[in-house]
């Protein structure tokens, strides 16, 4: 996960962060992801993401102003968790698309069938991984820059388990709040669901702007 500075950025500037606007309407993913599911988990789950990691980092703007302390080790902890959420449901939200492509293309689908054999083989590992989250968590498709491959890792809560050098291309929330509305428990259920609306030319770009 990277936070990207343009250049000519004034890095003087202090800077929050914001909730995106979804890239398609609330409904525009049904049957699959009900308006009501995308609606709470879009404008209350990840605002809260929002809203807690900007209050740590005005947390720590009082505290240096006034000279104070904090609990570094738990302020710290506190923030990787709210700007890990934050990032990657930014990520989630652009990877989904109504009315997507059933498999990938372009320099991705050359990396899957290299790595995996084939695409039906990612998809039932990366499946596999989401449905067996311990807890709260994600699975994602990530890109190794030192082995050059593409990589599926198990992500829990939003921080742990995470490659520190590792590129992602494609996440899955497997939060309850992310489908509970909608299958209940049936966690397998969503994540079957998940793969008529993945966006895999959005993948395909994050792929590409990696490797070009």
């Amino acid at each position: 996960m990277y936070c990207i500075i343009s250049k000519g950025e004034n890095l003087t500037d202090k800077k929050f962060y914001s909730l995106p606007d979804l890239p398609y309407a609330y409904n525009a993913l049904e049957p699959f992801i009900s308006e009501i599911q995308l609606k709470l988990h879009h404008d209350k789950h990840h605002a809260a993401y929002v809203n807690g990691a900007n209050a740590i980092l005005e947390r720590l703007d009082k505290a240096r102003q006034t000279g104070t302390d904090v609990d570094m080790k738990a302020t710290l902890k506190e923030l990787s968790f709210n700007v890990g959420g934050h990032t990657l449901h930014r990520l989630f939200w652009n990877n989904l698309a109504p009315a997507a492509n059933k498999q990938p293309g372009g320099a991705l689908a050359d990396a899957i069938k290299n790595e995996f054999g084939s695409f039906d083989r990612l998809k039932k590992e990366f499946s596999q991984a989401a449905t067996s989250v311990e807890g709260s968590g994600w699975a994602a498709l990530a890109f190794c820059g030192q082995t050059y491959r593409p990589i599926i890792m198990q992500i829990e809560k939003h921080n742990v388990n995470v490659g520190p050098q590792e590129r992602i291309l494609m996440v899955l929330d497997v939060w309850e709040h992310a489908y509970y509305l909608d299958y209940k428990n049936e966690r397998a259920k969503f994540v079957e669901a998940f793969w008529n609306i993945v966006n895999w030319d959005e993948v395909n770009k994050r792929l590409e702007t990696i490797i070009k």
